[in-house]
């Protein structure tokens, strides 16, 4: 794991050396991740000018959800949101280079053309996220409790890009719908899940576990009941399912790698 990070940390600093030799441009796409992150937290901002709750959860409640779903999957795409880009390299057969060098494809995948302006994401989030907890007066275990939620999101939101990338081993021109599940999911988790009917939060909660990245850790930090009735000890499950993905995840990575025939080109 040690060597894993530092091999990531080093790929990663080569490509953020080369994206600083243009510093005006890199300034110009980081100012532009954060306004296109910014747009969706502007719809939420006009929602509340015109009712005082949204599925039952005031401006601070929103604004803790938005927050901590927007920085769980910042934090994620930083790390390996480039994993989704395998499809391209297949049909290009560029995978078959990765396959040669002694490092593993999933690395070179997550850092390839790194550039810090992925950062630009966590700004907004950020504010968003210290601003709710201030008006929430949080205790200090809700505090804590807040921290391990949003590495557990961004944890398995990790899970999911490479989830993502290895349907790609069958799907290779999937990659616009594996988008559906991750950043399809961080748009449906930015907002109170009480909004959604009965048989889809089951289904985020069950199947596709989305409903840990800040729903089910929410709703005991901030008081609320389970809509679905669920038991209390159900919030507390996040890190068990996102182990689970985290495992499925990686069988699922090996085996498309294992059954990969090369292009020949």
């Amino acid at each position: 794991m040690v060597e894993t990070v530092g091999t990531w940390l080093l790929l990663a600093r080569t490509w953020t050396r080369a994206a600083l030799q243009y510093p005006l441009g890199l300034v110009m796409m980081t100012l532009g991740a954060v306004v296109s992150t910014s747009l969706d937290l502007i719809g939420i901002v006009i929602i509340f000018v015109h009712m005082p709750f949204l599925g039952g959860f005031g401006p601070a409640e929103a604004g803790f959800l938005y927050g901590a779903s927007q920085l769980s999957f910042a934090v994620s795409d930083v790390a390996i949101g480039a994993a989704d880009r395998l499809g391209r390299h297949i049909k290009a057969g560029t995978l078959d280079t990765m396959l040669i060098r002694p490092v593993s494809p999933l690395l070179q995948l997550a850092t390839e053309d790194f550039t810090p302006r992925k950062a630009g994401r966590l700004v907004p989030a950020g504010v968003v996220l210290v601003w709710s907890m201030s008006r929430l007066s949080l205790s200090p275990s809700d505090v804590a409790l807040t921290a391990l939620m949003i590495v557990n999101g961004a944890v398995l939101f990790s899970a999911l890009w490479v989830l993502a990338a290895s349907a790609q081993f069958v799907l290779v021109h999937g990659h616009e719908a594996t988008k559906a599940v991750t950043w399809g999911g961080v748009f449906m988790t930015q907002y109170p899940m009480s909004l959604y009917g009965k048989d889809f939060v089951r289904a985020v909660t069950f199947t596709v576990p989305l409903a840990f990245v800040n729903w089910q850790p929410s709703l005991y930090i901030l008081g609320h009941p389970d809509p679905l009735g669920l038991p209390v000890f159900v919030r507390f499950l996040g890190p068990v399912l996102t182990a689970l993905l985290c495992l499925v995840a990686a069988l699922a990575w090996r085996t498309g790698l294992r059954h990969y025939r090369s292009t020949g080109s």
